[in-house]
């Protein structure tokens, strides 16, 4: 590999590659290293049985025209060569609540989501406008998330402490409409008395302003940026894991990979999780007290996916996505037992370019904990799961399978009669093709009780070492992708490159 690189990002989720990207149009050389052999983190896909699954990304919200993640991809151009199909304007989501035969929808646009949750709830109009317009003032508090320069952490402070699950049941005493208004919260893993509601208002308000899916999947926009990358003099290296972030000196000389080798640069940018850079970087100028206090933040609970392969011209194609859980459990989905899991589960059609009419493939996702599968944890992906993992294994994942298809069946009845195959992925799927230790969805867990304790500076104590990634403030597309903006304005030291995103 020829060594005279300007930057060294590790990992290529969107937040690397984002900022890879906006770096090379920058005139910097970048070189992208990715320790597995697909790139994009989340962004990546599989295929199983001709059919196309994303491994995270499911739906993406603000992207018409003019809204925030519109503009960052139309700057990274990548707008005119995604495959896109915008979900149900009445109704991308819909919330259903265990004995309750009605599905509450969410609607895309303020007004529309007004209308279509008044009908059901129709003495509940005040409340849901109330909630819109919080939403709404909220997210108009974070700069970056409105591509706004400057803007300081007083204007977003007093956001930072409040409580999605009290602030959204002080707007009504309906506790159907509190449960409705929380009803797709496992897109941000919600905790009752943690999760800060500007979590829960960032997310929402990207959906209500516009919902889409990628067509044939997620890895589209992991390829075009690693396309322009290149275009612009870096390069996208797979198969490199990187093992050691070496220090010379009070700076990063070098980065040593797992197969011996070393990449030098004049600046490294991380994608990892913070604790898993702390914990690779050998430095004194980084304190023992701040690697403490990074490695011991909470993390999000994993996941268990069900993705099914459906019978031909079977099962009908829904534009639209279901959150289901069990009553009174909105906010408690992740504290289930052995016995009455699971608590909730989201279901996603993959969209295709071929079939429209009738689905190809679906997936189910629900909690599970890592701890639920650490009798497997030393085993990896190295060689066939199964044939690693053993027979005890599959049988785990079979099991879980059943017992979910039982819960999803209550209300989609004889699902399983439209099933060619299924296939299923655990926390140790998570943690070995997406990097987190846990198999965690979402990362660093926020709380509005300490929101200090989970802010993390792009900066580090080392003056050529940055961080970025869903870690730094949101995850998903558009968080991950806000972050490397963050990054990219503390690298650069202006943000003239955020005009040139508004203006694209």
């Amino acid at each position: 590999m020829k060594d005279n690189f300007d930057i060294v990002i590790i990992g290529s989720g969107m937040g690397g590659l984002v900022c890879g990207d906006i770096l090379g149009r920058e005139g910097y050389r970048v070189c992208v290293l990715e320790k597995n052999k697909q790139i994009g983190g989340c962004l990546q896909t599989f295929v199983r049985d001709k059919v196309i699954f994303d491994s995270g990304v499911h739906y993406i919200g603000s992207l018409s025209k003019g809204q925030t993640l519109y503009q960052i991809f139309k700057y990274l151009d990548l707008i005119d060569s995604l495959k896109l199909e915008k979900m149900d304007e009445n109704g991308f989501d819909k919330i259903i609540i265990e004995g309750d035969g009605k599905e509450y929808v969410f609607a895309q646009g303020y007004e529309r989501f007004i209308r279509k949750l008044s009908a059901d709830f129709p003495d509940e109009e005040n409340a849901i406008r109330k909630y819109c317009e919080r939403i709404r003032e909220v997210c108009s508090k974070f700069p970056m998330y409105n591509l706004r320069t400057g803007g300081a952490y007083e204007e977003k402070e007093d956001e930072l402490g409040i409580d999605a699950k009290t602030y959204i049941e002080s707007l009504t005493a309906n506790k159907k409409l509190r449960a409705v208004l929380a009803g797709n919260n496992i897109l941000y893993a919600g905790q009752a008395n943690k999760t800060p509601f500007y979590v829960h208002a960032l997310i929402l308000n990207s959906y209500i302003e516009s919902a889409w899916k990628c067509v044939d999947g997620g890895s589209q926009i992991a390829k075009q940026l690693a396309k322009n990358i290149r275009k612009y003099g870096g390069i996208v290296k797979n198969h490199a894991e990187v093992k050691k972030i070496v220090d010379e000196n009070g700076t990063i000389s070098h980065v040593e990979l797992a197969d011996g080798s070393k990449v030098h640069a004049k600046y490294f940018i991380s994608d990892m999780h913070p604790a898993k850079t702390l914990e690779i970087t050998t430095s004194s100028l980084i304190k023992n007290a701040y690697r403490n206090r990074i490695k011991n933040l909470e993390n999000s609970i994993s996941s268990f996916s069900l993705n099914i392969v459906f019978k031909k011209n079977s099962f009908r194609y829904s534009k639209q996505n279901y959150y289901y859980h069990r009553k009174n459990h909105v906010w408690t989905m992740g504290d289930y037992t052995e016995e009455n899991w699971p608590l909730g589960y989201a279901i996603f059609f993959p969209a295709t370019s071929g079939q429209k009419e009738y689905a190809e493939g679906m997936t189910i996702f629900t909690y599970m904990k890592y701890e639920d599968v650490a009798e497997w944890e030393k085993t990896f992906n190295t060689v066939s799961a199964k044939e690693e993992r053993g027979d005890s294994y599959e049988a785990f994942k079979k099991k879980k399978a059943e017992r979910l298809l039982d819960v999803v069946e209550e209300k989609f009845p004889g699902l399983r009669t439209h099933i060619k195959t299924y296939y299923t992925s655990t926390p140790l799927s998570y943690r070995d093709y997406i990097g987190s230790d846990d198999g965690s969805m979402y990362g660093i867990v926020k709380d509005y009780k300490d929101p200090l304790k989970t802010l993390i500076a792009a900066r580090t104590k080392l003056p050529n070492l940055y961080l970025t990634g869903q870690n730094l403030n949101l995850h998903g597309i558009l968080g991950s992708a806000i972050s490397s903006l963050v990054t990219c304005a503390v690298f650069l030291g202006n943000e003239d490159f955020v005009e040139k995103i508004k203006n694209a």
